[in-house]
């Protein structure tokens, strides 16, 4: 089973872009150095908390400080672009870093609705041609079917596509197309097992993909102990909750005892929503993934999950690879 890792990009309270940015690197070398395959960023415009907005530009820096490791989009929001942008942009990336481009594909906007104004374009139709931007996008790279304008660089690149999803649309649609297919169980884990099921069940193979393959995020904060795990995580309860209640900003510090200090309703709320997640210990983390492997059988799994301080997402890498080690 692969272990990859996404990251948001997190810009702290007190903190900027720049120094956000800095750390994303400096997360990818661990993950890298600590033997994860891959390390994914992901497409979110207008949030003050998040600074991969320019999803290819990060993953071109992120790039520049790896050397082996897989990098790419998880995801590019595609209703936001026109297919042939995505395929110069990663086309590019791909002949920067050859052979270690993935590119994962969503249908959502990836902000709320004021994103459709700022596009200057019909973001929610779009959406509805999601899957013959797919197939274009694709033929972009493979050059089948022929397209009247072929993007340049992109033709020939070997670019790992990937369907994302919370729903099952996505399971569908990458079930149909023979591609792999990772869910966001770590915000949005309702439709899970029967997203899994349906996908594994109508795959059609591919000339990429002759069997399905499935991943599945869980969201993982291990610490020396279950106490300072728990404490760590607490930041993302907070981001959580944040956005949920309309008041999304800046990762926030740590708070011992949050989730406790909660009113019941919004607790019940982040209970559910981060239902796949491994926090704690190495060995109350690796029960927790091994729990999870068990119930998705997924190939791979990827790991969210900010801190507050970097230095502590490091870490927590690190011992989080020491605990799947041990399954």
């Amino acid at each position: 089973m692969k272990l990859a890792v996404l990251d948001l990009v997190p810009v702290v309270e007190g903190g900027s872009a720049g120094e956000a940015l800095a750390n994303a690197a400096g997360l990818a070398k661990t993950a890298e150095a600590a033997g994860f395959h891959r390390f994914w960023v992901a497409e979110h415009h207008g949030m003050a908390g998040i600074a991969s907005a320019a999803t290819a530009v990060t993953i071109a820096h992120i790039g520049h400080a790896t050397s082996t490791i897989r990098i790419g989009a998880g995801g590019i929001m595609l209703p936001n672009h026109n297919p042939l942008v995505i395929a110069e942009q990663f086309g590019t990336l791909d002949a920067l870093f050859p052979g270690r481009i993935d590119l994962g594909l969503g249908r959502a906007p990836g902000a709320d609705q004021r994103i459709v104004h700022a596009l200057r374009k019909d973001v929610n139709r779009a959406a509805e041609h999601f899957p013959q931007d797919v197939v274009e996008l694709r033929a972009h790279f493979t050059g089948e079917p022929k397209l009247p304008l072929q993007a340049t660089p992109g033709l020939g690149a070997q670019i790992e596509m990937w369907i994302l999803g919370s729903s099952l649309y996505g399971a569908q649609l990458a079930a149909m197309l023979g591609m792999p297919y990772a869910f966001a169980s770590h915000f949005a884990p309702d439709h899970l097992d029967a997203a899994l099921r349906l996908y594994r069940e109508q795959f059609k193979p591919s000339e990429a993909l002759d069997k399905p393959h499935a991943m599945a995020a869980i969201n993982v904060f291990a610490a020396e102990s279950d106490e300072q795990a728990v404490f760590e995580a607490s930041s993302m309860d907070q981001a959580f909750v944040a956005l949920r209640t309309g008041n999304p900003g800046k990762l926030r510090p740590p708070v011992d005892g949050y989730r406790e200090s909660l009113p019941l309703q919004q607790r019940a709320m982040l209970e559910h929503m981060r239902q796949a997640s491994a926090i704690g210990s190495v060995d109350t983390v690796r029960r927790q993934i091994a729990a999870f492997r068990d119930r998705t059988q997924a190939d791979e799994l990827i790991f969210a999950g900010s801190t507050f301080d970097p230095a502590h997402r490091r870490r927590g890498l690190e011992l989080a690879m020491e605990a799947a080690k041990g399954l």
